[in-house]
Order: structure tokens, then sequence, then C-alpha cells
């Protein structure tokens, strides 16, 4: 057998091009000219780039030094300057109108409704920033939060930052187990969490989870418990107490805190595919600048528009997106606490109609499973408010992309498809809606101002056309600065694998425009016959069979091959499998893309395994493409029950 490719062999072509509308570039806020301004200006001075962008932002001091790198990979932003994220996303829009703007409008599963004005959401905060004080948090003290998708997630974490406490928010979906593992790792002080939040009808019952974490969680002093949903919950005299009860006690005057560009603000916790969690640590500075500026950019984000993340705070694109980001930058946002499909298949649509939504930003296993549900469900309402739309998560593959473009988008709306990471803070690779024409499937290019390059492994450019691996070559503001309290996992992780530059453990092509095609995670390429494959680009394939909803592409040990290709594929509503569309299937692909990714298995799932956030769980599939007994760590996934029914189909 041949000696494996060091590069990605990519295979998918895309040749459909949508430019932005004259329409729409007529009122956007970066246009081409001013892309290529941009992006120049940043190549050939970065400094002076951040050091204008960062005005922006309100600054109780100045910084010494936009960029201290002297300790590489270690990097001071907007070194000893003075500021505060609570102050620039609540504070400073109060002196004028934006006091009584909608800052935050949430929509419960159950159908129960609220809408925070800025100064209200700033009254909230600041009573609650006086209770965490009250409970003994100080500067640095690291809080936990565990809450469903409610206002009062936002409102804890403003609070920590306003005082300069260090939050951790953990998924609601998550176990007991994960959160004692966070809470340890962070030596957390203080839980908050709720007695309960609303997923597909039922409780979950968060309170009991935190009490089994808190037996095992000997740094935790107290818990803050929010009265969500009304179910008994157990209160431990002397550590619990009840959120209203605490906020009733509290002053609203709490100024906000002037701390340090680098003081840490938050530590988010991202599974690994194997080993421990790591606690990627951002601070207050860089962050906020990456989060805000990037939220205006990419979504082109004007006073009047209603705009709603789907994403949960517990993951980065809740913070950075749903919180920081907008409420910076005094935006009106939008909070759905529950399911999609709750208590019918159209309830974001009937959201976006009831709120006007205008800029809608979601993920791509969102959207397929949109169309597996059928397009009468948006056909039945009115979308006509719409003028934007964003992808996240992951690539988005070319079908999806269009169904999204036309169906929801109704072929009028720009789509942003954003690349980014846990670590990167925020978007590095996205069309701007004014500037870029976009790509079915392509993150187009990065933003004005991040260095990133397609490499082999020894860090050389690969030719367009080529798969490799996607890196940073320069330092950006809104950076990890460490996997906290594990310096040496940060440095091996990001810093190790080719000198000097970030590695994001994604592959990658450009082509011959300079858009970028993301191919998935580096984990995820098949080696097969000496070729490296990118996995998504088989699934785009399989996706655009149009009997597929979803799929998810693995290998496995093959004596010949070195890797076979096996297809899990979940078909739309009303489908049956058969011997024969397998068959068909296989053909699709070897005509879609060539001979070479012909599957070798197709099977046929009703659902596929994800984590709550919606990823594809891939590792889980290749231990059931190889009949291994799995040894993977299963915390974050969503339905247990569903590798259950592969395994029992896989024995059949």
């Amino acid at each position: 057998m041949s000696s494996p490719s060091p590069n990605i062999t990519s295979v998918l072509k895309e040749t459909r091009v949508f430019p932005p509308s004259q329409e729409f570039v007529a009122k956007s806020h970066v246009t081409a000219a001013e892309f290529e301004r941009l992006r120049k200006w940043a190549d050939e001075d970065p400094d002076a780039f951040w050091a204008e962008q960062a005005k922006s932002l309100d600054w109780f001091k100045p910084w010494d030094q936009v960029l201290d790198w002297s300790h590489a990979p270690h990097a001071r932003w907007f070194a000893n300057a003075k500021l505060n994220v609570a102050h620039n996303c609540l504070d400073r829009h109060l002196a004028g109108w934006r006091r009584n703007k909608a800052a935050i409008i949430f929509e419960g599963e159950p159908g129960d409704t609220r809408t925070l004005t800025y100064q209200q959401l700033h009254r909230e905060v600041c009573r609650f920033a006086n209770a965490l004080k009250m409970l003994g948090v100080h500067k640095g003290d690291r809080v936990t939060i565990y809450l469903p998708m409610v206002p009062e997630a936002a409102i804890a974490m403003l609070a920590c930052a306003r005082i300069g406490a260090v939050h951790s928010v953990v998924f609601g979906g998550f176990s007991a187990d994960a959160v004692a593992d966070r809470n340890n790792d962070a030596h957390s002080k203080l839980v908050i969490t709720a007695d309960g939040g609303w997923r597909r009808g039922k409780v979950v019952p968060l309170k009991a989870n935190v009490d089994a974490a808190l037996a095992k969680s000997p740094t935790v002093e107290k818990c803050v418990v929010l009265n969500r949903c009304n179910t008994a919950v157990d209160m431990k005299p002397g550590r619990d107490v009840w959120w209203h009860d605490m906020m009733t006690a509290a002053s609203a005057d709490c100024p906000a805190e002037p701390l340090d560009s680098e003081h840490p603000l938050f530590i988010l916790y991202t599974s690994g595919s194997t080993g421990k969690p790591k606690g990627v640590l951002h601070t207050t500075g860089g962050y906020l600048l990456g989060a805000s500026l990037t939220h205006k950019w990419v979504f082109d984000i004007k006073e009047s528009d209603v705009y709603w993340c789907t994403a949960d705070v517990g993951w980065i694109t809740g913070h950075s997106y749903i919180v920081y980001g907008p409420l910076c930058n005094g935006s009106t946002v939008v909070m759905y606490e529950g399911a999609p499909n709750q208590p019918r298949e159209d309830r974001f649509w009937e959201i976006i109609e009831k709120y006007r939504v205008s800029v809608f930003y979601t993920a791509p296993t969102a959207i397929r499973a949109f169309i597996k549900w059928g397009d009468h469900w948006p056909k039945g309402h009115d979308l006509s408010s719409l003028r934007l739309l964003g992808s996240v998560g992951e690539p988005i593959n070319p079908e999806a992309w269009m169904w999204y473009h036309e169906v929801i988008g109704g072929g009028t709306c720009p789509i942003v498809d954003t690349w980014w990471q846990t670590e990167t803070g925020a978007i590095m690779i996205a069309p701007l809606p004014g500037a870029t024409p976009t790509k079915p499937g392509s993150a187009t290019k990065p933003l004005p101002g991040i260095a990133a390059e397609i490499v082999d492994k020894s860090g050389t450019p690969v030719p367009p056309g080529s798969g490799g691996f996607l890196v940073v070559k320069r330092p950006w503001p809104s950076m990890l600065r460490t996997i906290y309290g594990d310096d040496a996992r940060f440095k091996e992780a990001y810093w190790s694998h080719i000198p000097n530059v970030y590695f994001t453990a994604d592959g990658a092509r450009q082509d011959e425009d300079g858009y970028i095609w993301v191919m998935g995670r580096v984990d995820d390429v098949l080696n097969v016959s000496g070729h490296r494959l990118s996995t998504m680009e088989v699934e785009s394939a399989l996706v655009n069979h149009p009997k597929v909803a979803e799929a998810a592409v693995v290998g496995r040990p093959d004596d010949l091959k070195g890797e076979a290709i096996c297809c899990f594929v979940s078909l739309k509503q009303g489908l049956a499998p058969s011997d024969a569309l397998k068959d068909e299937l296989k053909k699709h692909v070897a005509k879609e893309i060539g001979a070479l990714a012909r599957p070798d298995d197709v099977r046929f799932t009703d659902t596929l395994p994800k984590t709550r956030s919606g990823k594809i769980m891939r590792r889980l599939l290749r231990d059931i493409a190889a009949g291994r007994e799995g040894t993977q760590d299963t915390t974050t996934l969503e339905d247990l029950s569903v590798l259950a029914k592969l395994r029992q189909d896989d024995e059949a």
C-alpha cells in the first residue's frame, strides 16, 4: 500500500456564487472596498489597526502597548489598560435613548415571555452583583453557572464580570459528574443554578444534579437557586439560598470594577475527544473587542435589528453572540429556552414571526433537522422580517446551505457561514455580507486582522485546491490565554504541531478565489488507499441526494485500503430504507466526487448520536463501524438510546 499523503485530498466541487444585492450593499457597514482597506491595514500595521478598533469600547484607562508578544504564546493585549465588560454592555447605553430599548426578549418553552430593557437589565445585574458580594464572592473567585436559557443566565454572567469574578458556565444538559469535574478543576467558590429548566415539555432537574455534584465539590461554599419551574427542591441550610431572597435584600447601586485588560473574564470547558475537558481561559479587553467587533461586522448589525442566536449560553457561541457581543453593541437579543420542535416543528418559525426577527444565527445540525421535518413548517409562517442568516458550529453542507437560502431566506437573505472555535473567542473566517460574494459550503475569507493560512505538516502553505491544516499565524485579541491550571497542555495542544503558529486541528483547502473551505476536524479525516479524504465532503455528497436528511461518515479499519468509508444516513420523513437505496447512495457519492470516495458501507438510522450542542459524535460512530466496544466518554451525548439502537442494529 502506498504511504499516506501528508495533506488532505479535497474532492468537493462547488461552483455556485451569490453576490450581495446592491440594495444590501448600499446599507451595509462594510463594503468590498472597505473590506480590502481594512485587510490591507491590518496586514501592514496590525497594532495600529487593532488600536483603532479598540476605540469602539469604553476604557477607564488607556493601554501602554497594543500587543505584548514577548512571552509567546502568551499574549497581553492592550497592556495595563482598564475597563469593565458589564460597563460596556450596560452602563454606557444608559445615557441616551437605548436605556429604554429592549435588551433581551425572552420566551420560555411553556410560552411565558419577558422583555428587559437596558435600564432594567442594568438594575438586575447590579443587584445580583451585590448579592454575590454578600455571599463572599470577591474579584478573581470562580463562580459556576448552571442555568437554563433564561435572562438570569446573562444576568449572572454580567454580575460576575461587574465585580471581577470569573464565571464558568456549564451547559444545563450536562450531568452531575460533569458539573463536579468543572467545579473542582476551577476551584469554584459558588454555584448558581435553578430548580429546573424546561426541555421538550419536561423539567430538567438542575438543582438535583447540583446537589449530587456538590457532594463531590469541596471548594463550593454557597449555592444560589433560581425558582424557574416551581418544583420542590431540597435546600441545604447554610449553603443554599434562593435567588429572589438575595435580590430582595440587595441594593441596585454597584459601580463597575475597573479591571485590567488581561483580567480573567471566564473559563469555558470544551470536551476533547480524549482526556478531561479543557478549561479555556478568556480575558477581558481583547475578548470583548473580538466579540463585539465581529458581531457588528459579520451580522451587519443595525439599531433596528431583532437578533436571534439559537445557541445556549453554555457554549462559546452563547457567550460571544447572545451575551457579550450583542449587548456591547446595544442590540436587541431574542432568548428562547427550549427545543425547536416543542410543541411542534414550527416553534422557531413562530418565534421569528412573532418578534419580527431580522438576523437569525443557528447551526447546520438544526438546519438539517428542519429539512427533515419538511418545508411546510416554515412556509406556514411569515418570515419576511429576516434580512440575514448565519450558520455556526460545523461546516455546512452546500445543499443545506441552499435550502436555508431558498426556504428560510426567500432567496434574498445573505448567509454568513462562520468558522471559529471556543479557543478563538470570536468569529475568524466568514463573509461580510455587504462585501463578500458567498459560495454554499465555504466560510469564504478570514476577517481583517486574522492571518489564517492552510499549510502542510512542515508549515509550508499548500497550493490552491489542496487540502491541509488550518493555522493562524498572528495573535488576535480574543485568543485564549491558556488552559486553566494546565499551561503545558495549552502549549502542547495549540502551539507544538507547527512552530510559532496556532494550530486549529481543522483541515481546510483554499480555492482559486482565496475562499477557505473547512473540511472538519483533522481527527475526522479518512485515510483511504493512501489518500486523506475529508468526511465532511463525503457527507455533503450524501446530503445532496434528495432522499437524505443527514449523514455522518467515519472510517473503519480495512486490510486492503487502510480505512473503509462507512456512512450513517438519516432519511427524510416518510422514506423507507432499502438495499436498493444503499446502492443508489454509493453510486451517487461516486458520481458526485469520484470512485475513490465510493462508500463501502451505508447504514440507515432514524437519528445520529449528537452532543447536547447538536454536533455529531463521530468518534462514537467510529467504534460502532469498527465493531469495537465503546470506551469513549459519553457525558456530552444528548440521547444514550440512539447509541444503544445503533449497536443493536449492528448486532442484528
